[in-house]
């Protein structure tokens, strides 16, 4: 299965063919999320978005959202708009995968490097799931907690962590037992 966690239009050369190439994948069974850039494009909701710009979102990051919002044209807004915020997903030996974007009941709150560990806790103790598929920090990282596992694939196109390659995450899940790793692929 393939799981992609959001922010899929906003950064990038062909904001339309990214898409088109997205709605290709969902029709081959894809599970696809909407990230809080997606918001941004689609709706213009930017204190949504980014609510971290308590003074304002700046220019540049409007401008780019109008504009990957026109490349989009109607329909593949109307596709980004209907996008989940979260899938549940059940491997076959019973385990609940969440995929979202930041963190279960969130597109903005995520998981980052240096976050407090007891709003770890707070933030997985959100769902159900034994493994957290996300974004949103753009920094690829498996944080293996003993009892459930977050599994962030950083990025292919706008990447955080000084890299040039792009990054994805491979999760292996079989009786019970889940294994995850960080990948990288050259373009």
């Amino acid at each position: 299965l393939v799981a992609v966690a959001g922010d899929l239009a906003l950064n990038g050369p062909d904001p339309a063919g990214t898409i088109d190439l997205l709605r290709t994948m969902e029709a081959d069974g894809a599970a696809i999320v909407s990230g809080n850039t997606d918001i941004a494009v689609a709706d213009f909701d930017y204190a949504a978005a980014f609510p971290w710009f308590t003074d304002g979102v700046p220019d540049a990051h409007r401008a780019a959202a109008e504009w990957a919002h026109d490349e989009l044209g109607g329909e593949r807004v109307a596709w980004l708009r209907r996008l989940p915020a979260e899938r549940r997903l059940l491997a076959d030996d019973g385990t609940m995968i969440l995929v979202t974007h930041a963190s279960p009941g969130s597109q903005t709150a995520g998981f980052d490097q240096s976050l407090d560990p007891t709003v770890v806790i707070e933030r997985v103790a959100g769902t159900d799931a034994r493994v957290i598929a996300c974004g949103h920090t753009h920094l690829p990282e498996v944080r293996d907690l003993g009892w459930k596992m977050i599994v962030n694939d950083g990025s292919a196109g706008y990447i955080f962590d000084g890299e040039p390659s792009a990054s994805w995450a491979r999760i292996d899940v079989a009786d019970d037992e889940v294994t995850a790793e960080i990948q990288r692929t050259e373009f």
